[in-house]
């Protein structure tokens, strides 16, 4: 019996390799020659990226990873995905490409925006496949059936912003699809890498540190720190770098905050790049296992207080399931911890246009 229990495991070991040697969505690598491209920076060491707070993020044992994967797979979550089909509003693929002043929004779902600003479309983080994995198979997919618009529908994409190289927003199918129709890519240290090896060119590929700023097309892009972790497979962990971001423009000023645990990063980017319009900012996929690299609604609230946004959208909910709670729990704790904060917080239905100059106005919850 051990004998072929070792056979077993040698077996799955080999088709590991094998798939991730071979499918193209694991993305590249980051190779000695080009690690001294980001020796400099202040987040790189010993080749690999760090935190502002080096004890984040914790590192798992072999038993703890074990208790994970058998609570988030076997354990049943009351409430964990809806019971219906969520709803969404269809985006008018005309309306958009007409959208020529002031600011507006387009949520995805989970992280997944396109941002309309200054007569400009910027696609952030752009998840809009079925399910956040490297296979279909190894990931829950999507609470809806479809997206607001479909991705061949969508007018020219001046820049794609990426804040980290997870699944959930780093994908290869919406990146491979898009790549034809987009003008520039604006991403944190290291995440090049996977761009080239899905046939991005590298001459549209901004990499940036945090705090580096750049102008393009008339709209600033301010790479700002987050506090996460990086990796598409087991040898490549923290090999890229993370962050949030702001987008400005003449008169708009845009935060979106990517993945992130609750830090001092948030009051050091609201002094040095505040006040904020509108502030996006994580809210799900939470648990008391891992709360260094993803904040309770609780935090998310007092991030935008941080940041100083006068109206915040908690994001990263909505979409799937990546954890072990509710999946209306983050924008219902969030609500009720905005109210007690006195800051203003939208919660828009998947689809629905979120015009910035408008805000707030009531939304219905859809939830």
């Amino acid at each position: 019996m051990l004998s072929y229990f070792g056979l077993l495991i040698l077996g799955l070991i080999v088709m590991y390799m094998l798939f991730v040697h071979y499918h193209p969505s694991f993305g590249g690598d980051v190779t000695e020659k080009r690690q001294q491209l980001y020796v400099n920076s202040q987040q790189y060491e010993n080749g690999t990226f760090h935190n502002q707070d080096r004890r984040a993020p914790k590192d798992f044992s072999f038993s703890e990873i074990l208790k994970i994967s058998r609570k988030f797979f076997f354990e049943k979550v009351e409430n964990g995905i809806p019971k219906t089909e969520i709803p969404i509003q269809r985006i008018d693929s005309t309306a958009i490409s007409n959208f020529d002043q002031g600011a507006q929004l387009f949520w995805f779902g989970h992280a997944a925006f396109l941002l309309q600003i200054d007569g400009k479309n910027i696609l952030l983080d752009p998840m809009l496949s079925d399910v956040p994995a490297p296979h279909p198979w190894l990931g829950s997919k999507r609470f809806s059936k479809q997206l607001p618009i479909e991705i061949e529908k969508l007018p020219n994409i001046d820049a794609v912003v990426i804040s980290h190289d997870h699944y959930d927003h780093l994908d290869y199918t919406s990146i491979t699809k898009l790549k034809d129709k987009v003008d520039a890519y604006f991403v944190p240290l290291g995440i090049g890498v996977h761009l080239e090896s899905w046939g991005v060119s590298h001459s549209k590929i901004h990499e940036m540190d945090w705090w580096e700023k750049t102008t393009f097309k008339n709209i600033e892009l301010v790479c700002t720190p987050a506090q996460h972790y990086s990796g598409r497979k087991f040898s490549n962990r923290k090999s890229t770098l993370w962050s949030s971001w702001i987008i400005k423009s003449s008169n708009t000023n845009v935060f979106f905050s990517g993945d992130s645990g609750y830090g001092e990063h948030f009051k050091q980017i609201g002094e040095r790049h505040g006040p904020f319009d509108f502030a996006m900012i994580e809210c799900g996929q939470y648990n008391t296992m891992w709360p260094d690299v993803h904040m309770f609604p609780e935090e998310t609230a007092q991030a935008g207080v941080d940041v100083k946004a006068k109206i915040i959208m908690p994001i990263h909910w909505g979409a799937f399931k990546l954890a072990m709670h509710a999946w209306t729990e983050p924008i219902e704790r969030v609500r009720k911890k905005a109210q007690e904060l006195d800051i203003r917080l939208v919660a828009p239905k998947i689809g629905a246009p979120i015009v910035i100059e408008k805000l707030p106005e009531p939304h219905a919850i859809w939830w």
